[in-house]
């Protein structure tokens, strides 16, 4: 596979992997679904213009990455918490931090320019703005439980070039 078509996969794996519940990422997700792919995204649950949230989307995932998958830098339009199942997966922050958490305990802050593990059971809040980027550099299969918030129709993900 040519280095320009992996690089095209993984940023539309990315965008798989961060999806909140839109309408539009739900729709083709669900008329296309991944077989085999490094990284899936199932939706749970999902609201449209939930109670206090008018013009929002609340969304519900599970996502699993692959030993060896990477997910391409990029940014989400609205506030996203991801909790760690089962893995570890290593997160890269280029611009913003995130705050590693298990329970209400802080494990440890990763911020611009740094690298960091998300064990399982940690989890993490990921902010408007906040550019980043993961990999799962283990054996085991990494799951994800994601709760998303955003703007009714707005992507899920933005890809940012490095």
């Amino acid at each position: 596979m040519s280095a320009r078509l992996r690089a095209i996969l993984l940023l539309v794996t990315a965008l798989v992997l961060t999806a909140a519940a839109s309408a539009h990422a739900t729709t083709a997700l669900r008329a296309r679904p991944a077989v085999n792919a490094p990284v899936v995204r199932t939706v749970l649950a999902e609201d449209v213009d939930p109670t206090g949230a008018a013009g929002r989307t609340l969304g519900l995932s599970r996502v699993t990455v692959a030993p060896g998958a990477a997910l391409a830098l990029h940014r989400h339009p609205g506030t996203q918490i991801a909790s760690i199942e089962r893995g570890t997966l290593t997160y890269w922050v280029v611009r913003g931090s995130v705050t590693v958490k298990r329970g209400a305990t802080v494990v440890r802050t990763i911020g611009a320019g740094q690298r960091g593990q998300v064990a399982t059971g940690d989890w993490i809040v990921e902010r408007p703005g906040t550019i980043h980027r993961a990999a799962n550099r283990g054996r085991t299969t990494i799951v994800i439980l994601i709760a998303s918030l955003f703007t009714d129709g707005a992507p899920p993900s933005i890809p940012v070039k490095p």
